[in-house]
């Protein structure tokens, strides 16, 4: 329920959106080119965000849900089911969102839970909101329980409760709301509450995307940046972004600084592998943060198991930022297991590293 006087309505029905603290930094507070939380100096990605579904590379069967959810809706004339998109950071689910807004020709509100810190401030937006509007929230797992609880029924019954006045004189009165869509992102999914998780009539996980995916994603930015590159280099700077757009994209631009001013201007295979080592970005996209996460499990922890805290603690940095960012990437190229006890080193991240792998776990330089 939401008292009257919480409700403080803008003119847009926006909250604005506001950036959480990042703990994907270093704790020393330097940036990694590899974090794929967005930056301040992304702000050029806007403009090479994909505006309709078929511009969108990769997520192939996403696309395809989504290309019959959309199809369904114009022919019912009718709003889009509520969207969950979940998955690592830096794959395009605010992309995604944007681009249903295009698809369904109506506007998109967006903000983040954080953002959305009293019941209010949700009604704000809600009671701004025409019919087909689609609002993304950002975070959404951050939401508080108070918004959620007004955000149930604006979700299922497209209506708001609100109270108006105090004591034995107050009275309960629902707001019948237009049809809308939320779209909902988060990296954690688990943290989701299970109410708000069933409310959402389709649920979408993002994969890291694969190389062919990612050389089309970088050689149709480097066109639009106007960046002079062959395959090659192309191919280079794909290989090292950890599957994630939003790492390529930052990656080209690194790079083709680098070619300005140390190279012709052309990216090769060997220009941009001279720039990325500079950045200390490996041929497998492992950094400084992540190769010490694997050199603490072998070195002092004879390869694990050891826990995260124990990690975070002997390199100095947070265990979010080894959590989100580090370990889903350091999984997926099989160097890392989760087990019961602990962290543990795989034989692939011993060979990697230049070590040799023993059954006793004791690293030797090879």
């Amino acid at each position: 329920m939401v008292c009257m006087h919480m409700v403080n309505v803008c003119a847009t029905g926006i909250i604005p959106f506001m950036a959480k603290p990042s703990s994907q930094s270093t704790s020393s507070g330097r940036a990694r080119p590899l974090d794929p939380e967005s930056k301040p100096d992304d702000r050029v990605d806007h403009a090479l965000r994909p505006q309709k579904l078929a511009d969108i590379i990769g997520q192939d069967q996403v696309k395809e849900n989504l290309s019959i959810l959309i199809d369904a809706a114009k022919h019912r004339s009718e709003a889009l089911d509520h969207v969950l998109f979940y998955g690592p950071p830096g794959l395009g689910k605010t992309t995604l969102a944007h681009v249903l807004g295009n698809e369904m020709g109506v506007n998109v509100k967006v903000t983040a839970g954080p953002a959305i810190e009293r019941a209010g401030d949700l009604a704000a937006i809600l009671t701004n909101l025409r019919a087909g509007d689609v609002i993304f929230i950002d975070e959404i797992h951050r939401l508080g329980r108070a918004v959620e609880e007004v955000l149930y029924p604006a979700m299922e019954d497209y209506s708001l409760d609100i109270v108006i006045g105090k004591g034995p004189s107050a009275r309960s009165i629902r707001l019948k709301l237009p049809r809308f869509t939320v779209v909902g992102a988060t990296t954690r999914l688990a943290l989701v509450t299970a109410p708000l998780r069933a409310r959402f009539g389709a649920v979408y996980r993002l994969d890291y995307y694969d190389i062919a995916a990612m050389q089309n994603i970088v050689k149709r930015a480097a066109s639009m940046l106007k960046v002079s590159a062959d395959e090659t280099g192309i191919d280079e700077m794909a290989r090292r972004a950890r599957g994630t757009p939003r790492i390529a994209l930052r990656l080209l631009r690194r790079v083709r600084d680098y070619a300005q001013v140390r190279a012709d201007g052309l990216i090769n295979q060997k220009v941009a592998k001279e720039a990325l080592d500079l950045l200390q970005v490996d041929p497998l996209g492992l950094d400084d943060v992540d190769r010490r996460v694997l050199k603490t499990i072998i070195e002092k922890y004879s390869g694990g198991p050891v826990g995260l805290n124990t990690i975070a603690a002997s390199i100095s940095e947070e265990q979010d930022t080894i959590m989100d960012v580090v370990e889903p990437y350091l999984l997926q190229l099989g160097f890392l297991d989760r087990t019961s006890q602990g962290r543990v080193a795989t034989k692939s991240a011993y060979e990697h590293l230049g070590y040799e792998y023993t059954e006793e776990g004791q690293p030797r330089l090879l």
